[in-house]
Formats: C-alpha cells, sequence, structure tokens
C-alpha cells in the first residue's frame, strides 16, 4: 500500500496517514496480520519525522486497527472490534462533507451513490 501525504492539507500528517491505513483495512488492500512498514522505514521512505509515523501508529493501536510489539513491529489487527456506531468526531466530519456538498449542489442521490461506492455496495 502507498501512502501519500498532502504537504498542502490542514489535515495533519499523522492524521492522513493513520486516515489511509484505515482507508487500506476496509477497502482489504491491507489484510488480517498484514505486516506495517516500520516506523523508521516509514518516515525516510515518505521524509517525515520519525515522531509523526510513530504517533499514527499508537492512534491506529489505540482505535483497535493495528496491535504493536518490539519482536513484530506493527500489524493489521486480525479481529477489529466492530463497535457498530460512528464516533462524534466521524459525525461532525461527515456532517460537513453532506453540507458542502449541499451548497456545492450536489443532489442527495449523488452523495448517497458516492457512499454506496465508498461502502461497497453495487447500488
Amino acid at each position: 500500500m502507498v501512502i501519500r501525504i498532502d504537504e498542502l492539507s490542514d489535515i495533519p500528517i499523522y492524521l492522513q496517514i493513520r486516515n489511509q491505513i484505515v482507508m487500506g483495512i476496509s477497502s482489504g488492500e491491507l489484510g488480517a496480520g498484514e505486516q506495517l512498514p516500520t516506523v523508521r522505514a516509514l518516515a525516510l521512505e515518505m521524509g517525515i519525522n520519525t515522531m509523526t509515523v510513530s504517533k499514527a501508529y499508537q492512534l491506529l493501536k489505540t482505535e483497535g486497527y493495528i496491535m504493536t510489539d518490539r519482536k513484530n513491529g506493527a500489524r493489521v489487527r486480525l479481529e477489529i472490534k466492530m463497535q457498530a456506531n460512528i464516533p462524534e468526531g466521524n459525525k461532525t466530519e461527515l456532517r460537513r462533507i453532506v453540507s458542502e456538498a449541499r451548497i456545492s449542489g450536489v443532489s442527495k442521490q449523488e452523495l448517497l451513490r458516492l457512499v454506496n461506492e465508498y461502502y461497497g455496495d453495487e447500488k
């Protein structure tokens, strides 16, 4: 999986890394038990500080997406606890996206089509 950082984004780099790894897990691009690059390797590859990658990995670990240990490094968890709810911060972000879509003239049907596409539904 290739992680791309938008240096001009208002989203902190560690969150961009976190978000792309979560999307990779969701899409199946990153499978259960798959080894992630070491903090140093990813930082070197991306040309960023190791603490930035470490912060992203710590957040992913806290959220239950990955497991880490000194011997095996970071891996995608074999089983991710399904909570069947959307965290409040994500609800706020979703509300912002819907608001921007509405202001931009995007129809509800088009927005739902995109949600279905990203969710993996055929319709």
